[in-house]
C-alpha cells in the first residue's frame, strides 16, 4: 500500500506538472493569437493591402472588411463564394476572360505559390488592377486546405507605369509613336514579311522649308505646325500602315504589308501632296513641303538598322534632285555613299598632306582688253583619288563641316599671293553659304587682310543665291559687316537660280557674274539668253554694278559681250587657270598695249 500511495503520489505530481506546462503553453498560444489579431486588424484598418483566404474547394472564407469593400459587397455576401467567380465579376457569364484571371485559375489548379500576379477587376464602370500574391495552406497531416495571401490596388501604379511607358515609346509633342517605337514596329513587320515571304516597306519623310518657319515665326509656331503635320499623316494611316516622329521635323512610316510597291510608290506621292498643302497656325499662312526615301525589306535591308539606312539614303538622293520627291532605294546609293564617306576620310586629311593649292583665272576689262584681276580656284589633287573636281568635294566638305577650315586656307593663300601683284589687280574669291553661318567668318576676313597686307578694296568676296534661299537672316547680318570692311561682294552665276532682284535690293554687290551657259547660248544666236544678259547689264548699269561674263572661249564671243555692255570677261580666250607661277608673270605684264590686242 505504501508502494502504491508513493507510485500515485508521482503520477499526479507529473500530471500536473504536465497540465502546468499545458496552460501555460496555450497561454503562450493565446497571447500570440491575440498578438496576431491586433496586427492583423491594425494591417486591415492601415495598409493598402487586404487579406484574402480560400478552402481547398478554392471558395472564399472569412472575408475580411476590407477585402469585401474592395470587391463592393458586403463581408457575408461572399463568404463562400467562388474566388474566380468573384473576381471575373460580369465577364463570368460571358466567359471571356483576362489573361491574369486565366493565369491565377491555373495557379489555384496546380496549387502554385504566386506573388506580383496583376488581372483586371471591373466590379462597377470603372476598370481596376489588382496584385495578388498567395501561398498554398496544408494542415498537421499535410492536407491540402486552400490557399492564404494579399491583394492591392494597384490601378494607380499601373496608370503612372504606362504613362511613363508611353513617355518613353511616344513623342511628347504629336503623340506620334517616337524612334524607339517605330523602329520595334519596323522589326516587327520584318519578321512578318519573312515569315510569310512578304515584304514591308519603310519611309522616312523630311520637311522642306521647316527651318525658316522656327527662324522666323518662333519655336511655338513651329511645334504647332508640327502637330498639324502630324495629324494629316495619322488621316492616312490605317491597320497597315504606322506613322511614327522620328525628331525635328523627321518622320517615318512603316507598311507592314507592301506587296503592292505601286501602291506604296502611289502612297508616298499623295503624302507629299498632302504634307505640302498650306497650314493655317496662328494667322499665318505657312507653306512648306516633304521629301521622301523608300526602302523595301527585306530586298533593300534585312535587319531594321539597315533598312532605316537605305531610306536614309534615298532620302538624301530625293532632296539632292530638288526635295519634294520620293525617291526608292537602289544598290549603287550605297556603293555611292560608301565612296563618299572614303573621300570624306581622305579630304580631312587633304590640306594637312599639301594635296590642295589655288589656281587663278584672269579677269580682263571686255573694252580695253586690260587685266582686273583673278579669280582664286580651288584644286584638290588626291594620290588615292586623282583629281577631284570642286562640283564633287566642295559639296562634301559643306556636309561634312570642314568648308570653314579649307575656306580659311583659300582665304589665306590667295590674299597673301595677291599682296605681291601690282596695286590695281584685284583677288576675288568664292565662298560658301555654310561660311557665312558662322559668326568668326568676318574676324577671319578681316584678321586675313591684317596679314597679308591686301587692302580691303582690293578682295571681291563671291556669293551666290544659294545664300538667300538658305533664308536665313544670319547670312546676309555677316554680308553688312564684310562690306563695313570695305570688302567688295560679287553675285556668282546669277540668272541660272531662282535669281530675283531682292538679293540686289538686300546687299551691295560690286559686280554680277553672268554664267558662262548664257554667253554660249547667245552665240549661236539663243533670243532668250540674248534678252537675259541685255536684261542684267541693264540692270546692273542702272545699279551701278559691273558685269562679269564667265566662260568667253572665242573671239565671236569676246565681241558679243562687249557689245552687249558687260563690262568684264573671263574664260579660256583670256587664260585658263593658271598655277600661282604662271599667274605671277601674267600679272606683272605691261598691259598698256592690250588695247590694241
Amino acid at each position: 500500500m505504501l508502494a502504491f500511495t508513493l507510485l500515485l503520489m508521482t503520477a499526479c505530481l507529473s500530471r500536473t506538472r504536465a497540465l502546468v506546462t499545458i496552460h501555460n503553453a496555450q497561454a503562450v498560444l493565446d497571447e500570440r493569437d491575440e498578438t496576431i489579431s491586433v496586427l492583423l486588424l491594425e494591417f486591415e484598418e492601415s495598409a493598402a493591402e487586404w487579406l484574402w483566404e480560400t478552402d481547398a474547394t478554392r471558395r472564399v472564407i472569412r472575408p475580411s472588411a476590407r477585402f469585401a469593400r474592395a470587391c463592393g459587397r458586403a463581408p457575408a455576401d461572399i463568404d463562400g463564394m467562388p474566388i474566380l467567380q468573384l473576381l471575373a465579376g460580369p465577364s463570368w457569364d460571358s466567359g471571356t476572360f483576362a489573361a491574369g484571371l486565366r493565369a491565377l485559375a491555373e495557379k489555384l489548379r496546380n496549387r502554385d505559390s504566386f506573388v506580383n500576379l496583376r488581372l483586371p477587376i471591373r466590379f462597377t464602370e470603372q476598370e481596376r488592377w489588382w496584385q495578388l500574391a498567395a501561398a498554398p495552406r496544408y494542415d498537421d497531416r499535410g492536407i491540402f486546405c486552400g490557399f492564404r495571401g494579399v491583394g492591392a490596388d494597384v490601378t494607380d501604379q499601373r496608370a503612372s507605369a504606362d504613362k511613363i511607358n508611353r513617355m518613353a515609346r511616344f513623342d511628347t509633342l504629336t503623340g506620334l509613336p517616337n524612334r524607339r517605337l517605330i523602329t520595334e514596329t519596323l522589326s516587327d513587320a520584318m519578321i512578318a514579311a519573312e515569315a510569310c515571304g512578304g515584304r514591308c516597306a519603310f519611309m522616312m519623310l523630311d520637311l522642306d522649308r521647316f527651318k525658316a518657319v522656327n527662324d522666323t515665326l518662333g519655336h511655338p509656331v513651329g511645334d504647332r505646325l508640327l502637330c498639324q503635320v502630324a495629324e494629316r499623316l495619322g488621316h492616312m494611316m490605317s491597320a497597315n500602315r504606322s506613322c511614327g516622329r522620328l525628331g525635328g521635323d523627321e518622320f517615318a512610316l512603316v507598311v507592314r504589308d507592301a506587296s503592292d510597291t505601286g501602291a506604296v510608290e502611289e502612297l508616298a506621292g499623295r503624302i507629299i501632296t498632302a504634307l505640302s498643302r498650306p497650314y493655317d497656325v496662328d494667322h499665318y499662312t505657312l507653306h512648306i513641303g516633304a521629301s521622301i526615301g523608300l526602302a523595301f525589306g527585306p530586298r533593300d535591308g534585312r535587319t531594321s538598322e539597315m533598312l532605316i539606312r537605305s531610306a536614309d539614303l534615298a532620302l538624301y538622293r530625293a532632296k539632292d534632285a530638288g526635295r519634294g520627291v520620293f525617291r526608292v532605294y537602289e544598290p549603287a546609293l550605297y556603293v555611292q555613299a560608301e565612296e563618299r564617306r572614303v573621300l570624306e576620310i581622305a579630304l580631312r586629311g587633304a590640306l594637312d598632306r599639301g594635296e590642295m593649292s589655288l589656281a587663278y583665272q584672269p579677269i580682263i576689262d571686255t573694252q580695253g582688253g586690260m587685266l582686273r584681276g583673278f579669280e582664286a580656284l580651288l584644286r584638290w589633287e588626291s594620290p588615292e583619288f586623282g583629281t577631284v573636281p570642286p562640283s564633287r568635294f566642295i559639296p562634301l566638305a559643306e556636309d561634312a563641316r570642314i568648308i570653314a577650315q579649307i575656306g580659311a586656307w583659300v582665304l589665306r593663300t590667295a590674299c597673301v599671293e595677291a599682296a605681291s601683284w601690282p596695286e590695281g589687280l584685284r583677288i576675288a574669291v568664292n565662298v560658301s553659304p555654310v561660311q557665312l553661318q558662322n559668326d568668326g567668318f568676318v574676324t577671319t576676313v578681316a584678321t586675313v587682310l591684317a596679314d597679308s597686307g591686301l587692302s580691303a578694296d582690293r578682295l571681291e568676296l563671291e556669293v551666290t543665291e544659294g545664300v538667300f534661299l538658305r533664308e536665313d537672316r544670319g547670312a546676309t547680318t555677316t554680308l553688312a559687316r564684310i562690306l563695313d570692311l570695305g570688302v567688295r561682294l560679287s553675285l556668282d552665276d546669277f540668272g541660272i537660280g531662282h535669281s530675283s532682284l531682292g538679293y540686289l535690293s538686300r546687299t551691295r554687290f560690286s559686280s554680277i557674274k553672268i554664267d558662262g551657259s548664257f554667253v554660249r547660248a547667245a552665240a549661236r544666236g539663243g533670243r532668250e539668253a540674248l534678252a537675259i544678259i541685255r536684261a542684267v547689264v541693264a540692270l546692273a548699269q542702272s545699279l551701278d554694278i559691273a558685269t562679269i561674263a564667265e566662260g568667253v572661249e572665242t573671239q565671236d564671243e569676246r565681241q558679243l559681250v562687249a557689245a552687249l555692255g558687260c563690262t568684264h570677261a573671263q574664260g579660256d580666250l583670256f587664260g585658263r587657270a593658271l598655277p600661282v607661277t604662271e599667274t605671277r608673270t601674267l600679272a606683272e605684264r605691261d598691259w598698256t598695249d592690250s588695247a590694241a590686242a
